[in-house]
């Protein structure tokens, strides 16, 4: 499955954080038995680099009621930087890396809902960047929810913890799905409130609005000749 969206202010992973200018991202998942690689590329509008983030993930366990998945990834994030040459001032991309594994299970109340906990861990690997971080969710997923016109809405409330070196803050993150049955572009808006927060660039109130178009074909690896 791959998914292409364009967003108005590209909200990051940790929703704390955003680029704060319109940016596409590009998803894909292959997948094989209970393997999966999940290359996120994310990009700004504007044709800079922002996030280049490689998922490997296990589904640990999936069956009536208990969906358990857990992975680790590569990543890079770009910032501008400027760098003085015979006193000529330029601005250049860097990319800084980082490493982070999760752990996320979910308890399935109903057929369309599930309930549960996503936590990750990072660690910066170059100077500058944030030494660890830890992010703990508390989740909800209610999806299915049938509208007039074959429309469907989809609901994702979190409340999360955020540390990050010795700061940390709570907030609350909402993510609202609206799809039609048989059609591959989908609407999205994203809201982040901050309850309390010492994190630096931390906003009270974020949001953005997007539009993705899913390509449903399995992609499956295939094994080697």
């Amino acid at each position: 499955m791959a998914a292409v969206t364009v967003t108005n202010n590209g909200i990051s992973l940790l929703p704390t954080f955003s680029l704060g200018k319109p940016a596409g991202f590009f998803e894909m998942t292959l997948s094989k038995n209970k393997f999966s690689f999940e290359p996120q590329i994310r990009y700004a509008l504007s044709g800079k680099p922002w996030s280049y983030i490689f998922w490997v993930r296990y589904k640990l366990l999936n069956n009536d009621k208990f969906i358990i998945n857990m992975g680790a990834h590569p990543a890079l994030v770009f910032r501008e930087i400027a760098v003085s040459t015979n006193g000529v001032v330029r601005n250049y991309m860097a990319g800084q890396r980082y490493i982070a594994g999760d752990f996320a299970p979910n308890y399935r109340v109903t057929k369309n809902t599930t309930v549960g906990i996503y936590y990750l861990t990072s660690a910066g690997m170059d100077k500058g960047t944030v030494g660890r971080t830890h992010f703990l969710t508390f989740n909800s997923n209610i999806g299915n929810v049938k509208l007039p016109g074959k429309l469907l809405l989809r609901f994702i409330p979190q409340i999360y913890y955020l540390k990050m070196d010795r700061n940390d803050g709570y907030y609350l993150t909402t993510n609202t799905i609206l799809s039609r049955k048989g059609f591959p572009v989908t609407l999205s808006a994203v809201t982040n409130h901050t309850f309390t927060s010492e994190i630096p660039n931390s906003k009270p109130f974020n949001w953005n609005v997007s539009l993705t178009w899913m390509v449903n074909k399995k992609y499956v690896l295939a094994d080697p000749e």
